[in-house]
This record gives C-alpha cells, sequence and structure tokens, in this order.
C-alpha cells in the first residue's frame, strides 16, 4: 500500500473506522444471482505462509518435482485436501 497516495491511504483509514450502520448503501443497486454466476469463493485468498523444515521421502519428493515447477504447492494442495476432507484422527 505504499504506492497509494497519502491522501487515498487517509480517505481509506477513515472509511474503514466508520461503524456500518453509518455507511449510506442507498444509492447501490441490489444484486441477483445472475450477477453471482461464474463467481468463485476464496479466488483471491492467499494464507500466511510459514517457513518450516520437513522430512520427505526421497521418492515422494522426486514423485513431486517430476512434475514440474511448484512442487511445494502442490504439497499444500495435497495437504490441505487431506485436511479439508478427512475426519481429525485422535
Amino acid at each position: 500500500m505504499s504506492k497509494v497516495p497519502k491522501a487515498v491511504r487517509k480517505e481509506l483509514a477513515a472509511l474503514a473506522a466508520k461503524p456500518e450502520s453509518e455507511i449510506n448503501l442507498s444509492d447501490l443497486p441490489a444484486t441477483t444471482a445472475k450477477d453471482w454466476r461464474g463467481a468463485a469463493r476464496g479466488q483471491f485468498y492467499r494464507p500466511i505462509k510459514q517457513q518450516l523444515t520437513i522430512r520427505i521421502d526421497a521418492d515422494v519428493l522426486a514423485w513431486l518435482k517430476a512434475q514440474g515447477k511448484g512442487y511445494q504447492s502442490r504439497l499444500n494442495e495435497i495437504l490441505r485436501t487431506a485436511m479439508v476432507g478427512k475426519p481429525r484422527h485422535r
């Protein structure tokens, strides 16, 4: 946000500080299901990454790398799918 002019940053901060009840939305048209067709939830969401050291079997790492660039992202996607799709074991 450093490239945003100081005046704009000040205005955005003032708007962010306002409670929703004070924001006038009367000039905004209502949306319909047609307006949201093709929308994708979370498309621009980028979770915070954390650097760590992890040991992975050599054959698993070779398999991930053999698929081309982005093996760390693929590994993360595999882990997230497992996390979301399966019940937690205790």
